[in-house]
């Protein structure tokens, strides 16, 4: 009987583990699938976005939809490559999970504060620059911490988010600093209030968001790098990439592209609106 029994576990393990390696099969399927065929027949594209990030995607508690520049250029960008009546569909995004939920095919396109890089680009590709932001630095108002050389010591603290590209620039910028990474810009926020850190580090865009909900923390020292904010599509997915470059032209050409940057950038203190214009 105890034979049995194991026999009938292990037959029961043994379906379970062809079930989980089937769905990921077909995820995997999915993701190597002509993506833009596929959301022409759904009038539906599938979007990354951050649910964490004001400004640029951040949930809306009152009914629960994200909302943000990111969330706002991704619907104008799906109407022009589907039409009036598609729809963008949002999936929440971090800086680790994305380029891990478009490769199984969870998402169509990645619109989430994704810098351009070399090291990116072996795993996705990029549409053209959607946006150009620059790391700085966010810091209790009255802080000593004026630039990022204020921050090239021993035993300083700068915090950062896993998987951003900010956290390997400040590494650079600022080799003698300790770098704590947290999982989200929520966290990071709550630990600069606790003292875990001296300053939170990231895109510009970013900090000045940040800054507008907690008004005792403001953003310092300009902007020591060049990030390139791109729209990222699995390898393969050409006619995507090709439908998003050209969507992103006809709402910078329009003028779409600068109601949007206007809506959500254009009274954000110390953050120059006119500069990003396009």
């Amino acid at each position: 009987m105890k034979k049995l029994k194991r026999l009938i576990g292990a037959l029961g393990m043994l379906a379970m583990l062809v079930v989980v390696l089937t769905a990921c099969g077909s995820r995997q399927s999915l993701a190597k699938q002509d993506v833009l065929t596929n959301d022409k027949a759904s009038k539906t594209i599938t979007w990354g976005v951050k649910a964490d990030t004001k400004l640029f995607g951040l949930m809306d508690v009152k009914d629960n939809q994200i909302k943000g520049f990111d969330a706002d250029i991704a619907t104008a960008l799906t109407k022009r490559v589907l039409g009036k009546n598609a729809t963008a569909k949002f999936v929440q995004v971090t800086s680790q999970t994305r380029i891990p939920l478009l490769k199984n095919g969870n998402i169509d396109a990645i619109i989430a504060t994704m810098t351009i890089t070399p090291e990116r680009e072996k795993q996705v590709d990029f549409t053209n620059s959607y946006f150009d932001a620059g790391q700085s630095l966010l810091v209790k108002k009255g802080s000593a911490i004026k630039s990022v050389k204020d921050l090239n010591k021993s035993g300083t603290k700068v915090l950062g988010v896993t998987g951003a590209n900010s956290v390997e620039n400040i590494k650079k910028a600022a080799p003698k600093a300790k770098v704590l990474e947290l999982s989200d810009y929520a966290q990071a926020m709550t630990a600069l209030k606790s003292g875990q850190g001296v300053a939170l580090t990231t895109d510009n865009g970013i900090l000045y968001g940040m800054a507008s909900q907690n008004p005792g923390y403001e953003v310092v020292g300009g902007t020591f790098t060049k990030e390139s904010y791109g729209i990222a599509v699995n390898k393969g997915q050409e006619p995507l990439k090709k439908a998003l470059n050209k969507a992103l032209k006809e709402i910078e050409a329009d003028g779409t592209y600068n109601r949007i940057l206007k809506k959500w950038f254009g009274n954000v203190a110390g953050f120059d609106y006119k500069e990003a214009s396009r």
